[in-house]
């Protein structure tokens, strides 16, 4: 059974802040093995979903978890350094491991803009809107915003209803650059230490924007990743958490002129610690789809599905109230494989042969989907919904 992106994307973060923790700890063999499985739950959700639009955000994450995996492989080093010539001179050595870090950092820039639309984002229209205000008007036009504007924005609510995609889209709007990097890989050592990886991070996208004038988007998922309360906390872990707040400090003070934005998501919006909050002068909440955005998401996940003529997008929607985006997608995937495995399973059915027209499996009924409902229940449960309203009674801020 094919597992829900949603759960595939959840699976891949913790595969990876298990690696990164066993990374810490020297215990080579078991990062290995878990930035193995981070890479493999990606790659999995690509092949799943080859159209994605998020595939080349994926890419990249998959790519910097088998940067790691090489570098752990060719060193027995415990702190798995990146590898230098030990017969240089000290001034190549350190240019080299500079230039080992700048291609690792230049890894997460994508440089062609996401091939995702406003319309590609179904519904949260709060969120696109609180976007527009904050990113695209400023950067379009400066001149109308004396007081300056916002340049850190919190996405947060439950998995699967568009927190990548609004920020893939957002710059899509933009003549820019888009670097992408999840909260656990910055607090991987395959960079460096942490607290260097945010500095450089921070001083990679700044010169992006200062040095072209474009506006850059720096976008980390799991952020609660990086900034969450801990108990029990890690000199580096502390040391890291301060750099981040100093470098946003740094972008909504003193870098009124550089149009570089952060937009952090998270799942877990309360585990943030509050210091974090206020440098978030937005905080949006990305909630499940309501029922005219659950109806727009049938159509568009149906539209390339053979249906009887008395399936109906808005009775699906009203039918799969609480389910998310990322739900319905798989709803309607889940259906079509019901119909095709019906096709393959008849005793009559024959394999295609050339010249012939190939037997078709039939449409797809209201029936099918009543029943799909009955074995895939939503991702996302009341107690979740009841816990965001909570924190967003306090912390909301469009």
């Amino acid at each position: 059974m094919n597992m829900a992106p949603q759960k595939l994307e959840k699976s891949a973060s913790q595969f990876a802040t298990d690696a990164i923790k066993y990374d810490s700890q020297g215990a080579r063999g078991m990062a290995i093995t878990n930035y193995q499985k981070a890479s493999e739950s990606l790659l999995k959700l690509m092949r799943l979903y080859p159209d994605s639009k998020l595939n080349k955000i994926y890419a990249v994450r998959m790519k910097s978890y088998q940067d790691r995996i090489k570098a752990l492989q060719s060193t027995s080093l415990t702190d798995a350094e990146p590898v230098v010539n030990p017969a240089a001179s000290p001034e190549e050595q350190r240019a080299s491991l500079a230039n080992q870090t700048k291609n690792n950092f230049e890894d997460m820039v994508m440089k062609e803009r996401p091939d995702v639309r406003w319309v590609d984002v179904i519904g949260v229209d709060d969120a696109k809107n609180a976007l527009r205000e904050s990113i695209v008007y400023p950067t379009k036009r400066p001149d109308l915003f004396p007081l300056g504007w916002p340049r850190g924005i919190l996405l947060y609510g439950p998995p699967g209803c568009g927190k990548t995609i609004l920020a893939a889209a957002t710059a899509h709007e933009l003549d820019g650059y888009f670097i992408n990097v999840d909260g656990s890989s910055m607090m991987s050592k395959w960079l460096g230490e942490a607290e260097k990886n945010v500095s450089k991070l921070f001083k990679m996208a700044r010169g992006y924007a200062e040095r072209e004038g474009k506006p850059v988007i720096l976008f980390i998922d799991e952020l609660d990743s990086l900034l969450g309360e801990r108990t029990n906390e890690i000199g580096g872990e502390v040391r890291s958490r301060n750099q981040f707040l100093t470098e946003l400090d740094g972008i909504n003070g003193k870098g009124k002129d550089i149009r570089l934005y952060v937009i952090g998501a998270t799942n877990k919006p309360w585990s943030l610690d509050h210091p974090f909050l206020r440098r978030f002068q937005k905080r949006i909440y990305v909630s499940l789809p309501s029922l005219e955005a659950r109806e727009k998401l049938f159509v568009l996940y149906t539209n390339p599905l053979k249906l009887d003529g008395r399936v109906r997008s808005h009775t699906l929607a009203s039918i799969f109230d609480g389910y998310s985006a990322s739900d319905i997608k798989d709803i309607c995937q889940a259906v079509q494989l019901k119909v095709v495995n019906e096709l393959f399973s008849k005793s009559d059915y024959k394999e295609p042969v050339a010249g012939e027209n190939p037997s078709e499996p039939r449409d797809i009924s209201m029936k099918d989907f009543r029943e799909t409902i009955l074995r895939r229940k939503p991702s996302v449960s009341m107690d979740m919904i009841r816990a965001y309203y909570k924190w967003s009674e306090q912390f909301k801020a469009l």
